[in-house]
């Protein structure tokens, strides 16, 4: 039995607090996160990723190839998986705090600019070649003394921007072949390179090949590096913003407070404020760090946490938290948690942990990714053997053109990208909707759901019961019923706890010790008070512990007929009377219900309240199925009942009793005003104490997975039609080759493409039921 929270005190210490039993997780909250430089495909992600679980105390490792940084769990150190990195062929540094990411974002800008030079340099010499070559047709013969002067000069000034403006990919290439590895930077260094050095063969040695092949290909590898890098450029551009979500969150926590110290005011770096510090917040601005208010009244906007836009008021004994809104009074408050402890560092860090994680389609499409370059590369010689040896003259230009394509073309970025960039987007707009999803196969299960298991109380009902009525047998005393009860339930943390404790001390009863105190979680409690065994529980309880409530049956069923919770009370072995304590239901519940219907969900409640009191809020709301007395034990052996006859089931909750049903669910909701227990059991993290974010998260789920499929099926195809076209298999029926330099456009622009889509899903709008 567990306590909710109250609304506008909720969320965050809830979530954040230290787990009692937590989920499994290939992520730890402990876990090291380090920036990669250097990747540039699914091959190499493969690569960091292999590298770094081989070092010892290392338990999992998962590369983020859009944001190009690693997450590693285990007991390894920093500087070990540091070297580890750089002994595979990449740079790396360990990533600590927001001035870490402010620098990392300050790289990735530098880079973006160096890769826009690095287009212009090789523009520079690709533009008057290609006019030159192909529009005016005013370039000298290679064979002709002039013509070989101006192609070994152009040769010359070609390798100037391969060093220039591809030596990255021939570096990268170097890297990965010295560890027995092939990635992109593989296919463009040796198409380029190939392009190159047959150029200057030419060039140099024009008689040595026959006459219709003394052709220089110095344009091709000019454009095709002028183009790749400006495609790297648009895609770094593009991937910037599928990170929003994390900027915005970052740029939440103000850089000072105000704190008081000696008396006086001042304003210090955010870094400096310490724990127990006394801070104050004037109207306008954001808290700076958690904390409970000690002093003074207001309304705070928590809408970044929650997606809620109605203020929450605060006042003395009130839990304020960081990055929130002041609006309109100023609080003297303590701070409780600074620096990562504080909940919009944690939920930076969940946020982060998801986007890092990889659901099964995406597993897949690394494995095929993994594979792909060296599969590319037998193509590409088998291509050109097939044209060297059976194609027409001049058959070495028509080898060296078809197998540079193939090279060109089929690198697999579009293929690396199109899931994890979607996952990115989806994961920080959830956050955004106040949906906190632990791990992209929640995201990617949420879509796939059939049937949802709703809990009760609190969260199907408010979480907020009260005692509606007392009822005495005969020659009892109301007082004496509820006194009993109260001086029981003074040992939980129940809700139903919470109102028979409200309406004892409003009645200002005077409660006695009771000793002996036992909970039997999901059933009841009993105990000693004074000389009289007490049992508090549903009528259930009292038949197994021998208490008959026959003379009684007729009243509970009643009550419970209303929605109401019938608590019996008995001592020593009789019945003395009854608490009905009544918890509303939800606003809005029966729209939620209906829009889940509508998109064709089974919805069922299972409670361990009475049948009757279960039926009736079922019934109020148009719920379908209902199972009630249930135990905890019962909760999880229904969800995996309705696993077995093939549902993809979630269950919502929000109590300790939740969690192992939580848990055994496909995908499991934890209301956020609910316990540290259900929040670490769970898939996903409502922040909103409503079910419109179980709607919400569904609709981002289907749109997510729907992205993805379309960014794979986009990428699968480009490359299924892109390489046998760039090999030639159109020549034969319509005499038509792919150049070089469309197959690079055509390769730099579909990483663009998919990256261009997934963030379509920043426009994602769900519908609202309220």
């Amino acid at each position: 039995m567990v306590m909710v929270r109250m609304p506008g005190q909720v969320v965050v210490s809830s979530i954040f607090a230290k787990p009692i039993r937590p989920r499994e997780s290939p992520m730890s909250d402990e876990s090291i996160r380090l920036s990669v430089a250097g990747m540039s495909c699914a091959g190499c992600v493969a690569a960091v990723e292999e590298a770094l679980r081989r070092v010892e105390g290392v338990q999992e490792a998962t590369v983020n190839f859009v944001e190009h940084t690693a997450r590693v769990t285990g007991t390894a150190p920093p500087e070990r998986l540091v070297e580890a990195v750089r002994q595979a062929g990449y740079e790396a540094a360990e990533l600590r705090g927001l001035a870490d990411e402010a620098d990392k974002e300050a790289m990735e800008m530098a880079h973006y600019r160096k890769r826009l030079r690095m287009t212009g340099v090789a523009a520079l010499l690709a533009v008057p070649l290609m006019l030159g070559e192909m529009v005016f047709h005013v370039l000298p013969p290679i064979d002709t003394p002039a013509g070989q002067v101006f192609w070994l000069i152009t040769g010359l000034l070609t390798l100037g921007v391969l060093i220039y403006s591809g030596g990255h990919f021939f570096r990268g290439a170097w890297s990965a072949f010295r560890h027995h590895q092939a990635n992109m930077d593989t296919l463009i260094a040796l198409g380029t390179g190939s392009a190159w050095l047959y150029s200057m063969v030419v060039a140099l040695f024009p008689d040595s090949v026959p006459v219709l092949a003394r052709h220089a290909y110095f344009e091709a590898a000019v454009v095709i590096l002028a183009l790749i890098n400006l495609g790297g450029a648009l895609e770094m551009r593009a991937r910037g913003k599928t990170s929003e979500a994390i900027k915005r969150l970052l740029g939440l926590q103000p850089k000072t407070a105000r704190v008081v110290r000696e008396g006086k005011e001042i304003d210090v770096p955010i870094e400096e404020v310490g724990l127990e510090e006394t801070l104050r917040v004037r109207p306008g601005d954001r808290i700076p760090v958690d904390g409970k208010v000690i002093e003074g009244e207001s309304a705070v906007d928590e809408s970044m946490l929650t997606g809620e836009p109605i203020p929450v008021a605060k006042q003395a004994g009130d839990e304020v938290i960081g990055g929130t809104i002041n609006q309109s009074g100023t609080l003297l408050f303590q701070a409780s948690r600074i620096g990562r402890d504080m909940a919009l560092a944690r939920i930076i860090e969940l946020v982060r942990q998801a986007q890092a994680s990889k659901p099964a389609i995406g597993r897949l499409a690394d494995r095929v990714s993994g594979v792909f370059v060296p599969v590319v590369m037998i193509i590409a010689v088998l291509t050109f053997l097939v044209w060297y040896n059976l194609g027409p003259s001049p058959q070495l230009s028509y080898a060296l053109v078809t197998g540079i394509t193939v090279l060109v073309i089929a690198c697999p970025c579009a293929l690396g990208l199109a899931t994890p960039i979607s996952i990115m987007v989806g994961i920080g707009k959830a956050a955004e909707h106040g949906i906190l999803i632990r791990s992209g196969d929640a995201l990617q299960q949420a879509g796939r759901l059939t049937t949802l298991v709703l809990d009760k109380t609190g969260t199907v009902t408010e979480g907020r019961p009260t005692v509606t009525a007392v009822e005495a047998a005969s020659g009892r005393n109301e007082n004496e019923v509820l006194r009993l009860a109260a001086a029981l339930e003074a040992g939980s943390n129940h809700p139903l706890a919470a109102a028979i404790l409200a309406a004892a001390e409003a009645r200002t009863l005077e409660l006695p010790k009771a000793e002996g105190f036992e909970n039997l979680t999901g059933k009841g409690l009993r105990g000693r008070i004074g000389e009289r065994e007490v049992l508090v529980g549903q009528a259930a309880f009292m038949r197994e512990q021998g208490v008959s409530e026959a003379a009684w049956a007729a009243r509970i069923e009643a009550l419970a007929g209303r929605g109401a919770t019938p608590v019996c009370v008995a001592a020593d072995g009789e019945l003395i009377g009854l608490v009905a304590i009544e918890d509303p239901i939800r606003p809005g519940m029966t729209d939620i219900i209906r829009a889940m219907h509508g998109m064709g969900l089974k919805v069922a409640l299972v409670t361990g309240d009475h049948r009757i009191t279960a039926q009736a809020v079922a019934g109020q709301i148009g719920i379908d199925e209902v199972r009630a007395e249930v135990l905890p034990e019962g909760k999880i052996d229904y969800v995996q009942q309705l696993q077995a006859k093939g549902e993809v089931v979630a269950m919502v909750g929000d109590g300790i009793n939740d969690a192992p049903a939580l848990s055994q669910a496909d995908v499991g909701f934890a209301i956020g005003a609910g316990t540290d227990v259900a929040i670490e059991s769970a898939d996903v993290t409502l922040m909103r104490a409503s079910l419109q974010g179980v709607l919400t998260a569904i609709q981002l789920s289907r749109a997510t997975v729907r992205n993805i499929w379309q960014n794979l099926f986009g990428a699968f195809i480009y490359n299924s039609l892109g390489i046998p076209v760039a090999a030639g298999v159109l020549y034969p029926a319509l005499g038509m080759l792919l150049n070089p330099m469309i197959g690079g456009a055509a390769m730099a622009f579909s990483s663009v493409t998919v990256v261009t889509n997934a963030n379509r899903l920043r426009r994602f709008t769900p519908d609202r039921v309220q």
